[in-house]
Formats: C-alpha cells, structure tokens, sequence
C-alpha cells in the first residue's frame, strides 16, 4: 500500500457548503425577471462565506419580489404587505446572531411599507435590506407605484402616472442614523453581486436600491440605461464594489466618490449626468438598536423573575 506523506495531507471541513444548500423551491417569476439575478447573487455570497443555512434568515412583504424566502433553503418569513422591515427587527432583536436579508419591492417598501422604512433605517440593526425596484405593481397587474416613471401608462394611470416618482436614495439620505446606501443594477451580475456583499459586510442597516426589470410590465423602464452604459455613473474609490477591471471597463462614465460625504452622496441621488451605481454613503460607527435590544437575553428564568420583582417592588405604596 502506498502512503501518503504528511505535506500532502490536509483537512476536510467539517460541513462544506454548495449552491445547492441554498436553493430552496423552483423559482417562479417570469422568464427574464431581474429578481432571479439578484436570487443567485445572494446564494452565491453566502456559499463564498460558508455560512450555514441554519443561521440565515431571509424576510419579505408582498409583491414578486417577496416571493424570495421562498426560493432560498434558509429560515425564512413571507408576511404582511409592507411589514417585513418590523418583522426583521423583531428577529434581529432577540436573535441577534443571525444573518438576515430582507426584499422588499417598491410599492412594499415605499408605498404601505413608509412608516415601517424609516423606523427601520433609524434603528439601524444589522441587516441588508434589498429594494427590487421595477417601478410597477407588478404582482397585481400594473398599477402605479411610488417610483413609476411621470407619464407612464399603467391601469390605474391608463393616460399616464400625474406625479413625478419617490427617489428612494435621496429618501434614505434624508433619514436619521442612515448608515449604508447603495444602488446596483439587476442586469450586471458582477456589479450586482459585489454591491450586496459590501452591503452585507457593513456593521448596520445596508440598503441596496435595485433597479429591477419586470418583462411584463415595465420592459422598457431601464431599457436606455441597459442599451447605453454611458448613461450609468459608475461609483469609484475605497469602500466601493469591488470590480474586475474587465467590468468596470464596461462603464464609460465614472467618478470618484468619498463614500463618507453625505452632501456629495445628496448630489449624487439627484446627479443629471449619470445614473449613480455603487455605495453612495456609508458610515459605520452609527448606533445599532440591537445592541441595546439584546441587553438581558442571556438571563436565566429565575433572573428574569428577580429582575420583574425589583420593578414592581418600585410601585408598592
């Protein structure tokens, strides 16, 4: 029998993870649908890290988008239409060890889902929260969103939408204690990919708007952004996706960005020369409400007993 020599040797790991351990059910949006980019991009950041299944928790509201939980091998939580934001907070809060994703649409996040957005941004917990941006109802047939386009035709808006759209970016740079905001594209997997893993490493709330096709229904929302990359901007410098030079050469139109300046990531939601891709801001060192949430979970029953006695005792007359 041969032997091997010890420098030849090295250790299995004890649980090897695959694409396969994340995939849970067969998708179900439409062929072309921009969520199933954004589907393997996570899967595949999660496979890259080797987290287990077991500690990953994805939660969602209603919409296409919503769908998500369902499709990956995780924890997962598909609630009420515009709450998944509450419900990550309240997982987030007395499980504060687990990774959680949340996907959100639109008209889940910016629509019904308004006051829940803002809070949840303010508490600032650790998690990433992905907006599927595709500017419709899509689930239920083409209605008006918060970010459709002004004058696109849609069945609630036959001759057209009145107002001009909800600029999500420049929302959340308007919210208190924002720590993380980013944009990314669903048709640039590398980009895509890239800038959710910088959102996920952020010690914070990370949000990333995603512009989304839906081939039903807005087709041709993004249609001159795709066909001319020039009109994209592409974000450049430290803290920014990181990127095969081989796709960043893709991107024509490129500017440096301090990802600390929230005045330059202000004028950049609103830039006439580009549509911004990348992190437009980032501050770490903003507090976390499940560092203060988290005090006392690891009390015992008889603790926590004792602890409820002394606050009542305070109320004896």
């Amino acid at each position: 029998m041969f032997e091997l020599k010890d420098d030849w040797q090295f250790e299995l790991p004890e649980r090897y993870f695959t694409l396969e351990d994340y995939e849970g059910g067969t998708a179900r949006w439409c062929p072309g649908c921009g969520d199933l980019a954004v589907l393997t991009a996570v899967q595949k950041i999660l496979r890259d890290a080797q987290m287990p299944p077991e500690n990953t928790v994805c939660v969602s509201g209603i919409g296409c988008s919503s769908r998500f939980p369902h499709y990956m091998k995780t924890y997962g939580f598909h609630g009420l239409h515009g709450r998944p934001l509450p419900v990550a907070c309240g997982i987030k809060s007395r499980r504060p060890e687990l990774d959680v994703w949340v996907a959100t649409g639109d008209g889940d996040c910016c629509s019904i889902g308004t006051g829940h957005w803002l809070h949840a941004v303010r508490y600032n917990m650790d998690m990433v929260v992905m907006l599927f941006d595709n500017s419709v109802y899509g689930l239920t047939k083409k209605q008006t969103s918060p970010t459709s386009p002004k004058g696109m035709e849609t069945n609630t808006h036959p001759k057209g939408a009145w107002l001009p759209p909800l600029d999500p970016l420049a929302a959340m740079l308007g919210f208190t204690n924002t720590s993380f905001v980013a944009q990314t594209v669903d048709w640039n997997p590398a980009h895509l990919q890239a800038t959710l893993h910088a959102a996920w490493q952020h010690e914070g709330l990370g949000f990333v708007r995603i512009l989304q096709r839906c081939p039903q229904f807005t087709a041709t929302v993004y249609e001159d952004l795709q066909k001319d990359p020039s009109k994209l901007l592409l974000l450049t410098g430290e803290g920014q996706p990181r990127l095969e030079p081989s796709v960043a050469r893709l991107f024509p139109n490129q500017r440096a960005h301090l990802v600390g300046d929230l005045a330059g990531a202000r004028a950049l939601a609103g830039a006439a020369d580009g549509v911004p891709i990348g992190v437009l801001f980032r501050d770490p060192s903003r507090p976390r409400y499940e560092e203060f949430t988290a005090m006392g979970l690891r009390m015992s029953a008889e603790q926590k007993l004792a602890a409820l006695s002394r606050e009542l005792d305070r109320f004896a007359v």
